[in-house]
């Protein structure tokens, strides 16, 4: 086990959101800006902003950093950038202010038809079904996620006819 993977979870967080060089097995050398490491292998995932606002991922495998130096720290602009490479398109269009509305909208629907549901998470923005069931942003059909394939299937189709009724 190399010195990287002895790290922390709260040593490689302060590597997010940062440019930084790593220096990997076989003289390999990777740059790019932090997105995560996984806490299980201590891989770390570099993005790397190219032309035509495409942007490169890539990732090296934990057990073959050898050494990780930070270049560069992020300015909000750049955090900003970076938390948005995974977000779907629809929620990159709309607003945060539009996005609490629609949340709020189906969270006062599905209440009306007596479904239970919470808000989780650390900013409340995931909705969660009778603890089964989470809807993330932008609160589409798309965005429900469960292992019950029932309850799914009935929660997009219930929230399918009530974005129907909205156009």
């Amino acid at each position: 086990m190399n010195n990287w993977q002895k790290k922390s979870p709260l040593d490689w967080e302060t590597y997010v959101n940062k440019m930084v060089k790593v220096s990997a097995a076989e003289k390999h050398e990777y740059e790019g800006w932090v997105l995560t490491v996984d806490p299980v292998s201590a891989s770390i995932v570099l993005a790397v902003f190219l032309e035509n606002e495409k942007v490169s991922i890539s990732v090296v495998m934990g057990h073959a950093v050898q050494e990780v130096q930070i270049l560069n720290d992020g300015d909000d602009e750049m955090k900003q950038r970076l938390s948005c490479i995974f977000a779907p398109e629809e929620s990159k269009a709309l607003s945060s202010e539009e996005l609490e509305k629609r949340k709020n909208d189906l969270k006062t629907w599905l209440e009306t038809n007596h479904i239970p549901i919470t808000e989780q998470g650390e900013l409340g923005r995931t909705l969660c079904v009778a603890g089964v069931l989470t809807i993330d942003p932008p609160y589409g059909p798309e965005e429900c996620s469960s292992s019950n394939e029932i309850i799914l299937s009935r929660i997009q189709g219930l929230i399918k006819g009530y974005l129907e009724k909205q156009e």
